[in-house]
């Protein structure tokens, strides 16, 4: 199953992705399910019923929606630090034996096709391709053999970096939580359409066509299981939290001359079995 949020005007809407293209309603039309967030909480069946509903949707209009990110307002979003080794190597620490968690908020959300915001005080704006992971099922103390099953899908993520903000000071929150630079989408594909814990799926991320990071979420220091079982150690995990699992390396940051997205320039994710998140990039407007 495929899901895409997306709105039309004012509206907000549901649809899926199928052979003959997204096909979805509305939320002030009849037979509309609610929002992916909602159907979430009503469990697999609840998913199933509305992908069977919407499978029969009329066509939408490429040209007259825009696409939301698949969860809008996530209950958590976690994110973590350092999970590739190849990209803990070009940074400035040693590759931990815990997970480095740290918050990202749900403000900071765009979705596919909108522009991340490069903030007027910073020209140090880089890009992060990540896997996401979508919870389905609520726990704590998931034991690491079944939190699997706690998983309702996976999405792409371009976790975008102010670096120097990121590093003022020994945590990264607010590096990682300018307006606009958490994009998400463009799809939530069900954890049933690919192999378990989204394990051997290649990732590249592109600036301006050029290929930048490619890795593959096989490398991942902890995988999506053990991410889970760590994390519900401590947080409840509920139906539309988020975990953004990590990325490979060939930042921005590490290389010489330093490469960082300006405005203008159009950075691309895309993971197999998912698809590609495109959004270009774009300059803070000064208040009035």
């Amino acid at each position: 199953m495929r899901f895409v949020t997306f709105a039309e005007g004012a509206l907000k809407g549901l649809a899926v992705e199928t052979e003959s293209g997204l096909r979805g309603l509305t939320e002030n039309l009849p037979g509309y399910p609610g929002s992916l967030f909602d159907l979430l909480s009503g469990g697999l069946q609840a998913l199933q019923h509305a992908h069977q509903k919407l499978s029969t949707a009329p066509l939408l209009d490429s040209g007259r929606i825009r696409h939301l990110p698949p969860i809008e307002r996530p209950g958590k979003i976690v994110c973590v630090g350092l999970n590739y080794a190849d990209h803990t190597k070009e940074s400035p620490y040693d590759q931990p034996t815990y997970p480095t968690f740290f918050p990202r908020f749900s403000t900071t959300l765009i979705g596919h096709g909108e522009a991340i915001v490069r903030p007027q005080v910073s020209e140090q704006l880089d890009y992060e391709g990540e896997l996401a992971v979508i919870i389905g099922t609520r726990g704590r103390h998931i034991a690491q053999e079944q939190a699997l099953q706690h998983v309702a899908g996976y999405s792409i993520f371009n976790e975008a970096s102010v670096r120097d903000y990121q590093f003022k000071s020994p945590q990264w929150t607010i590096g990682k939580n300018f307006d606009a630079t958490g994009a998400f989408g463009p799809v939530f594909v069900s954890a049933d359409e690919l192999p378990p814990g989204a394990r051997g799926l290649s990732l590249t991320t592109r600036l301006n066509g050029k290929i930048e990071q490619h890795g593959n979420t096989a490398d991942m220091v902890f995988d999506v299981a053990h991410l889970i079982a760590v994390l519900s150690e401590a947080v409840t995990l509920e139906p539309g939290d988020v975990i953004v699992t990590g990325t490979p390396a060939g930042i921005g940051w590490a290389r010489r001359p330093m490469l960082f997205m300006k405005p203008g320039d159009v950075c691309t994710v895309e993971i197999e079995g998912l698809g590609t998140l495109v959004n270009p990039i774009a300059a803070e407007t000064p208040p009035a």
